[in-house]
């Protein structure tokens, strides 16, 4: 088993945050993170991208803009990945985007044991020699991933995770100042007008159409026409849902 020295990788993080502000493209970003994760380790950076609020497919993604990739990554499997993920569920994204804890490829296989179709990417992953990985979600909205010939799980401990999961989080901080405003995330506050928000904050607060209608001098009628726009543009079940997801992307106080 090799021996990873941890202070040297916490040695590589601080040098990392420290110089991170300076780096002026994603490809230096991810070049100066592969740095870190090399340190001692055979774990190479695959890239990291940025998924927008409500759809976690690949295909929402734009290679160069939302999405960068590291050149260690083999070539053609970039390719290949995004043609076979439009049809196939994608696990370890969902996972990494969905939990806390650390897992690699390897031990997330194990515990999941994927059959027929959906060891796509295992399979995948093995044809262009990327035996193993670590692949970690940042603020629900990125995700950083690392790539290894060889299996990680004897040779990265629980404590080596943490500088390399640390250094992720630096990289996708400073990748989200490099892409610019995510047009997804800010494009919905202006469509909703001052009465659809009013009628939702209303609702956050438990008040009923009655009530909605007497405080803000509206028929009730005008109310759930409201509210029908508002869920519409929400893309919301009903208008608890509406009222939630509102409240989530910062509309209504």
């Amino acid at each position: 088993m090799q021996k990873v020295s941890c202070a040297d990788l916490y040695m590589g993080l601080v040098d990392f945050a420290n110089q991170v502000d300076d780096l002026r493209t994603p490809a230096d970003v991810l070049g100066a993170l592969h740095v870190v994760s090399t340190t001692n380790l055979p774990l190479n950076v695959l890239g990291a991208a940025r998924f927008p609020t409500k759809a976690a497919g690949l295909e929402t993604i734009q290679l160069g803009k939302s999405c960068f990739l590291h050149k260690s990554v083999p070539d053609g499997w970039w390719d290949e990945y995004t043609a076979l993920a439009k049809g196939h569920f994608t696990p370890l994204i969902f996972l990494a985007r969905s939990s806390l804890a650390s897992f690699t490829w390897t031990e997330t296989t194990r515990r999941f044991e994927p059959i027929g179709a959906d060891r796509w990417s295992v399979e995948l992953a093995l044809k262009y020699g990327m035996r193993d990985g670590l692949t970690y979600g940042v603020g629900g909205r990125w995700v950083v991933a690392f790539w290894s010939s060889k299996e990680l799980s004897n040779i990265l401990a629980a404590p080596a995770r943490v500088p390399i999961c640390a250094a992720a989080n630096v990289a996708a901080l400073r990748l989200e100042q490099l892409a610019g405003p995510d047009v997804d995330r800010i494009g919905t506050s202006p469509r909703l007008t001052p009465r659809e928000l009013a009628v939702l904050r209303l609702v956050s607060m438990g008040q009923k159409s009655s009530e909605i209608a007497k405080a803000l001098g509206l028929g009730e009628e005008t109310v759930r026409s409201h509210f029908k726009k508002a869920q519409t543009k929400l893309g919301a079940n009903n208008r608890t849902h509406a009222a939630c997801d509102a409240m989530r992307q910062n509309l209504i106080p």
